[in-house]
């Protein structure tokens, strides 16, 4: 594309050129017709003794001229009487020209001629318009097989050049090519360019990418197998209890179906809202949310049946979280879910709600027994509990994904009187009252 780009472009500058230098050429010819005719009329007329009659002889006469010189014609003429002519002129046909400039067929051959009038005398000089395009033809050809040649050879060195600038591309895409298909590793073995050093950067960033991504996914594949593998089997084995039982064998058996497939619907739930928060779902349903509000449905779905076990100490004041509703509800859900279930039924649970100019920040307080230091690593791993305790393990891995999501954090620390406090720090909308 570029070597016909520039052959339709410099082909119409050259033609345009050529228009214009043929115009040119013409123009100076008649330039040099018209200047002859008149410094051949001023010469005759400085001598008029030649040709007034007063020497006693008359007539034409003519003049030698050398054979690189037939092409032009001369005629001077005094009331009709021819008394000087080149030897290529023809009397009768230069003697009707009109005044100026006119297209003359003399001897068979096209001629352009000049006629003036000045001092009583008749001057017509003429060329040959072969001789013309003779001319016009050699300067053609002078200006253009230099320029041929200079556009041949720009397309063989553009072909060379591009073809040397691709190849390290030609030699990227060979060793892409060649790469089995889970092979993630960056590339750093293909002699590179400098334009073509942020092409390898980007894409060793996203094979790093997808490495992380891909072990994320097995992992949570493999736990995620593991985890639901386990109600399934209860499930399994309380239904073939019920079948070769009755009564109240049979009845309990049920009964421990039935928390077994609501526990494999949460675990399912969860892994769902994990798989959405990491990936590129978009949750952006119009809607402002409040911190207040956010709260308010946190506690509505944490503890439906006993809400006056969460106390709550708000100065949320209307701050508007950057971030989508629903996010902000599961995530503070998940915290008091997590406290209710590690304090007793007979305690209350903490929620404060403190602004700042630019976040917002749950603390969620509870009197349980709290976690050791070790626990604190290990509570945010997917699928970790505390021995066999319920729960699916995702509750603070999905709170964890959703701060990272969204520039927040998650702090867990141990309370001096007790139980654990979490933190939750979410972003909130400037330019809102707080």
């Amino acid at each position: 594309m570029i070597g016909v780009s520039m052959v339709l472009l410099w082909g119409g500058a050259a033609i345009w050129m050529l228009h214009d230098l043929d115009n040119e050429m013409h123009r100076t010819l008649d330039q040099r017709l018209a200047m002859s005719a008149h410094m051949v009329a001023g010469l005759m007329s400085q001598n008029p003794a030649a040709w007034d009659g007063r020497t006693g002889k008359t007539g034409a006469s003519t003049l030698s001229m050398p054979a690189t010189a037939k092409g032009l014609a001369c005629q001077v003429s005094l009331r009709g009487e021819v008394i000087a002519r080149t030897p290529g002129a023809a009397p009768d046909d230069m003697g009707t020209a009109t005044l100026g400039f006119s297209g003359r067929k003399i001897n068979g051959e096209q001629w352009r001629s000049y006629t003036l009038e000045a001092h009583g005398l008749r001057v017509t000089a003429a060329d040959r318009l072969t001789e013309r395009d003779t001319l016009l033809r050699n300067v053609i050809v002078a200006a253009v097989v230099p320029f041929v040649v200079a556009l041949i050879g720009s397309l063989i060195v553009l072909w060379i050049g591009v073809g040397s600038g691709l190849l390290p591309l030609e030699r990227l895409r060979q060793i892409l090519a060649s790469r089995a298909p889970d092979a993630l590793t960056p590339i750093f073995c293909v002699p590179m360019s400098r334009d073509l050093l942020p092409l390898v950067n980007t894409l060793n960033h996203l094979l790093e990418r997808m490495s992380v991504t891909i072990s994320r996914e097995r992992r949570f594949t493999s736990d995620a197998a593991h985890e639901l593998r386990t109600p399934l089997t209860a499930i399994k084995t309380h239904l073939q209890v019920v079948r070769i039982t009755d009564g109240k064998e049979a009845q309990v058996a049920m009964d421990y179906a039935e928390e077994g497939v609501a526990r494999l619907q949460h675990s399912l739930s969860q892994l769902l809202t994990l798989s959405q928060v990491e990936g590129a779902f978009s949750w952006d349903d119009g809607r402002i949310a409040d911190a207040s509000e956010v709260a308010r449905l946190a506690m509505r779905d944490a503890a439906p049946d006993a809400p006056e076990r969460i106390v709550l100490d708000d100065d949320g004041n209307g701050a508007a979280l950057a971030l989508p509703q629903a996010l902000a509800v599961t995530a503070l859900r998940n915290l008091l879910d997590n406290a209710l279930r590690h304090t007793l039924a007979a305690s209350s649970v903490r929620l404060e709600l403190r602004c700042s100019p630019d976040t917002i920040r749950f603390s969620v307080c509870d009197s349980g027994p709290g976690l050791s230091d070790d626990e604190l690593v290990l509570v945010t791993q997917r699928f970790w509990r505390r021995g066999s305790g319920r729960g699916s393990g995702l509750g603070l891995s999905i709170v964890v994904a959703i701060t990272e999501r969204f520039g927040g954090s998650l702090e867990l620390l141990q309370r001096l009187e007790g139980g654990l406090e979490t933190k939750l720090t979410l972003p909130r909308i400037r330019g809102r009252p707080a």
